[in-house]
């Protein structure tokens, strides 16, 4: 696929009437259990980023949720030595806090510290949202940043929440005819107070559809909770563990084929998907889960050895998903192709990972788009989309 140049977003003007650059807040952290990784993230972000094009403001948000004004130093964000980073290591005081205004006829961020004179840090034109997970990802916000009038990039409120729980994710993807494998969700309130019953529902579902199954966190990422289950004997302590990040459960039978991924971008005239990658089997690993994303690093293979026919299907069943979602700006949609050659969606991320080694911006790359090319359009794609409701 041959790229274009995106066409100029807004220009905004000083209080002086002259322009200047559009400044972009590069948010990230966050109160999940992948606020490591979105800190990654970040990091290429800010390294890619046409510093003669844009301002950045680097804004981190705390595991406990304090908004930190932090360093311009994307160095220091990788995980180096098999050690993650965290925005608190990154946060230029152990105090200070960053207020972006509710206000949408003011877009001036300010930094107060306890005893100190507040101080403001400017208007932010847009907000590059780089949180994954829960209180980021999942429309919290993206609702924020309505209410505040601030443009931002990737998906809207609902298109994010749907994006993140996989059950309603689910269930919107069947109402739109998308193919979805075989699952069951265990409800918080089921596993409180009728446990067996709730067991006894899943085990009915392996007996139907075999063993092992996938028990999954409904509103996590990043493979974080996930446990591969052989035996009736270790489902309780797989179910404990998925609630550990959210407590809702999603079972999903085992799909067998091979997994491809395929990535889709906003463009002025509506969504294009890219090139589809292959995730290969894990060696080393049960499945493809957290360690050998990240830590080991785990390749696929873009593009995918796919045929023509197979590359075309999961373009157009890709597309379909972001339509059906409501999604804007990216996503990557996951899915598996069975044994059988029919194409089963698994989810998809809107806000999928996203430094230059990840596959969205791999995908992108073998499709005629760079990694510099795709933040900015991402970024131009926001500018030019007003806020309210969408």
């Amino acid at each position: 696929m041959s790229s274009q140049t995106p066409s100029p977003g807004p220009v905004p003007a000083s209080s002086g009437g002259e322009r200047r650059k559009p400044r972009v807040a590069v948010v990230f952290g966050g109160r999940s259990s992948e606020h490591a990784i979105s800190v990654v993230t970040a990091g290429a972000v800010l390294r890619a980023i046409d510093r003669e094009k844009y301002d950045v403001l680097p804004i981190g948000i705390t595991a406990d949720g304090r908004w930190a004004l932090t360093a311009d130093e994307p160095e220091r964000m990788a995980i180096a030595n098999r050690e993650l980073p965290s925005v608190e290591r990154l946060a230029e005081s152990s105090e200070g806090s960053v207020v972006l205004p509710v206000d949408p006829g003011n877009r001036e961020v300010v930094y107060s510290e306890p005893g100190v004179v507040p101080k403001a840090l400017g208007d932010v034109d847009v907000v590059f949202p780089m949180l994954h997970g829960p209180y980021g990802e999942d429309g919290t916000l993206q609702g924020l940043l309505e209410l505040s009038g601030v443009p931002y990039v990737g998906a809207g409120v609902l298109a994010s929440a749907v994006g993140m729980d996989k059950e309603y994710m689910k269930r919107v993807f069947v109402s739109f005819g998308l193919p979805v494998g075989p699952y069951e969700v265990i409800r918080p309130r089921a596993w409180e107070q009728e446990p067996s019953a709730a067991r006894r529902r899943v085990v009915e579902f392996a007996e139907e559809h075999g063993w092992p199954l996938f028990v999954k966190p409904a509103r996590a990422g990043s493979s974080i909770g996930i446990s591969k289950v052989d035996d009736p004997a270790d489902l309780d302590e797989a179910i404990e563990e998925a609630r550990r990040h959210d407590p809702k459960v999603i079972v999903e039978a085992l799909l067998r084929g091979r997994e491809i991924e395929c990535g889709v971008l906003e463009y002025e005239d509506g969504p294009r998907a890219s090139v589809p990658a292959e995730i290969p089997p894990v060696s080393s690993h049960a499945f493809y889960d957290f360690e050998a994303k990240y830590i080991d690093s785990a390749d696929g293979i873009v593009p995918a050895p796919l045929t023509e026919e197979q590359t075309r299907r999961v373009q157009e069943l890709a597309v379909a998903a972001f339509e059906a979602a409501s999604c804007e700006g990216l996503v990557r949609a996951d899915f598996f192709l069975l044994d059988s050659g029919e194409f089963v969606i698994n989810e998809i991320n809107t806000m999928p990972g996203f430094t230059p080694i990840s596959m969205y911006p791999r995908m992108w790359q073998e499709s005629g788009v760079s990694y510099p090319e795709l933040v900015d359009r991402l970024l131009q794609a926001a500018l030019r989309r007003s806020t309210g409701l969408r």
